[in-house]
């Protein structure tokens, strides 16, 4: 049974946990606009002056397995995108499209399967403008797309352990391995994957219709995927539908891998032509070796996660041998990982391990544990309802950190296949949540802000224009996905 703390340290552990919550949720408050990530430091140094957590345990609470996985994860995304897999990606959602419902779906399937094994957060940056653009030269409307791609990013990044922050916490804390996990929940993430694209259909049927491809543009259609910084690169065989703006001089010869002909130049300077075997082989034979190595080690790496190896350091052995293979200086490359998400997630776990100490979520827990019982429907039920809601008000991430283990305890009590159920269970809830309105996920955000930002076709998609497809969606996806969580057993 779960004691509260003295009272000073509950009165000022869920102070500093409000500040960290209501700065990752509006990050931009008038009163203190430093953001979430400055947000999620200043819980963390509130927690240690309110003598709420010592300095020691705080430095203990930082998770780093999840962090190194985080970090060799985008390292890994950033040679990908310039090995041409977000390209490849990008040409078969416009390859022969039959019209507006074809492409939609065609979204929703790509960018649910992408999701689960390169995170949906990496999906929603280097597919957003492309989906602007693809709409726009079909005459459609944007906004189905857009909600396309984000609820379809969540709900595809459900069935990995490396889909999305939350799933990594879930992954580390209970041991599931890489197959469990994906067998466990793969059912439902198809099954919520074809009623959200229903839905959709349903609700924006009159707006997709048209856009059919008359064969010629989809003949031609290429995408560049690159990352956050540049520009998504749209060719066509028509000229007029090129879209095609110069790349900031800070970016230029960062990708060993770029397609472009112009990269040629940068990179006879930047590869160290004192290697021998770099001196024999010609550019194009140099670029189709790193291109198929980057793909090799990657399948490489998802074959090691099911094999049960270490998932952090199997991510930072294939990111350091992209790095030794690149044969250049790795700088450019690690500039492009979001630091500030880490450091983010550093302040988070500090914050809501300090939480957690002051006894209040156990508290509320024991109060709700006897009504959420995961082998009872009534109790799936609540439990369910608990962090949908939980999820959207304090986030996916620190939901699952504040739950999981109170969860993983109670459910202990009825059988052992039970605990790994009740851990799956909150992964897909945690998950899915995030569709509920643009708040509950950073996908959302992200589409978002793309959208709101890019160059050209800029769509600015509302808090309500998300609210009133993402709410019925996430419940009726939610419900959907339950009796199907853990009926594969590996």
């Amino acid at each position: 049974m779960t004691q509260l703390a003295p009272l000073p340290k509950v009165v000022f552990g869920s102070l500093s946990f409000g500040v960290f919550w209501m700065l990752a949720v509006f990050p931009s408050v008038p009163f203190l606009p430093i953001g979430r990530t400055a947000g999620a430091l200043l819980g963390a140094v509130l927690m240690i002056v309110f003598h709420v957590i010592s300095p020691d345990d705080a430095y203990a609470s930082i998770d780093l397995p999840i962090l190194g996985l985080l970090f060799a994860t985008m390292v890994v995304g950033g040679y990908l995108k310039g090995a041409g897999m977000f390209k490849h990606l990008g040409a078969v959602l416009a390859w022969r499209s039959r019209g507006g419902r074809d492409l939609l779906c065609r979204v929703c399937v790509v960018t649910a399967l992408a999701s689960a094994l390169f995170t949906n957060d990496t999906c929603c940056v280097v597919l957003t403008e492309f989906v602007l653009e693809l709409a726009a030269e079909r005459g459609l409307p944007a906004k189905p797309f857009l909600l396309a791609l984000a609820t379809s990013a969540n709900i595809g990044s459900s069935a990995t352990p490396i889909g999305n922050p939350q799933n990594l916490v879930i992954a580390f804390n209970s041991k599931i391995t890489f197959l469990q996990f994906f067998f466990g929940v793969v059912p439902a993430m198809l099954a919520g994957m074809g009623v959200n694209m229903v839905m959709l259909l349903c609700m924006y049927w009159k707006d997709l219709e048209g856009g059919g491809d008359d064969g010629e543009v989809a003949a031609g259609k290429e995408m560049e995927a690159v990352e956050e910084g540049r520009v998504v690169v749209v060719r066509s065989s028509s000229p007029a539908s090129v879209l095609s703006l110069k790349q900031s001089p800070a970016d230029a010869g960062n990708g060993l891998f770029d397609d472009d002909d112009d990269a040629d130049s940068v990179m006879k300077e930047n590869i160290s032509t004192k290697h021998r075997w770099f001196m024999q082989c010609s550019d194009h034979r140099r670029r189709l070796f790193l291109k198929t190595f980057a793909y090799v080690v990657t399948v490489g790496m998802l074959v090691a996660y099911m094999m049960g190896l270490n998932m952090s350091w199997t991510a930072i052995t294939t990111a350091i041998a992209l790095v030794v293979v690149d044969f250049r200086d790795a700088e450019p490359c690690l500039d492009k990982v979001s630091y500030s998400l880490l450091v983010f997630f550093s302040g988070m776990f500090v914050t809501v391990n300090g939480f957690n100490k002051t006894g209040l979520p156990g508290a509320i827990w024991n109060f709700m544990a006897p009504y959420a019982k995961i082998n009872h429907v009534s109790g799936v039920t609540v439990l369910s309802v608990i962090i949908l809601l939980l999820s959207n008000l304090a986030s996916n991430v620190p939901t699952v950190l504040l739950m999981g283990d109170e969860v993983a305890t109670s459910a202990a009590t009825i059988s052992p296949s039970a605990v790994t159920r009740s851990w799956l269970l909150l992964a897909w809830v945690s998950t899915v949540a995030g569709n509920l309105s643009l708040l509950g996920s950073a996908a959302n955000l992200i589409v978002c802000e793309q959208a709101r930002r890019a160059p050209r076709n800029a769509h600015d998609l509302s808090f309500w224009s998300h609210v009133v497809f993402g709410a019925p969606s996430t419940l009726v996806v939610t419900a959907i996905g339950i009796p199907l969580i853990g009926k594969i057993n590996i």
